[in-house]
């Protein structure tokens, strides 16, 4: 849709215009304390199943095989500051503002034929799932078998609701979810949760 394609354009570069300085000070801030060049990139399956690279502020270091979180970026994590940089793949036409949010393969690009319709859409910065599973992290940090939970109940449910999202999708849908999304952020850094 041209309308959605415009509207994407105007929020990247809008948003991005704004987040400019503070995004800055982020970058540097992550490189520091992750000991890396403070930017990660990801394959991730986009509309049509077609790869793209997802960027992401980078909030890990990596020892050895591990990567560690440190504690002074976990709010970054917490408050998906580090998904700013995916304005840029918003820019450049690989994401939507609204849609489901990009996953590595073996996801989106494995789903089965019913289910495949969903490839039609753009991944997005923020959808309604996202906004279900907003502390998936620490969802899964409860679960014995997170691998598991996430394959059998949290993946399912998202494809759902994205189904969903795709039946009735339109601006206003849109703004919406996009409405919905700053509430839960805003009300998050208020209270500090």
């Amino acid at each position: 849709m041209v309308t959605k394609r415009l509207f994407d354009l105007f929020f990247a570069i809008g948003i991005g215009f704004v987040l400019l300085i503070p995004a800055f000070f982020i970058w540097i801030y992550v490189a520091i304390l992750t000991q890396s060049s403070g930017i990660f990139m990801q394959e991730r399956v986009g509309k049509n199943g077609k790869l793209f690279q997802i960027v992401k502020f980078r909030t890990y270091r990596k020892t050895g095989s591990t990567q560690i979180v440190p504690a002074a970026v976990e709010w970054i994590r917490r408050y998906k500051l580090d998904e700013w940089p995916q304005l840029w793949n918003i820019l450049v036409g690989e994401m939507s503002v609204v849609g489901p949010r990009p996953d590595v393969a073996g996801y989106y690009d494995c789903l089965p034929k019913e289910d495949q319709i969903l490839l039609q859409l753009k991944p997005g910065l923020t959808s309604a799932a996202s906004i279900k599973y907003w502390d998936e992290e620490q969802l899964l940090k409860k679960v014995s078998n997170a691998e598991e939970y996430n394959d059998e109940v949290i993946f399912p449910d998202k494809i759902q609701i994205n189904k969903d999202y795709l039946k009735v999708q339109s601006a206003w849908t849109d703004l919406k979810i996009i409405g919905q999304t700053a509430f839960i952020l805003i009300k998050k850094i208020r209270y500090g949760t």
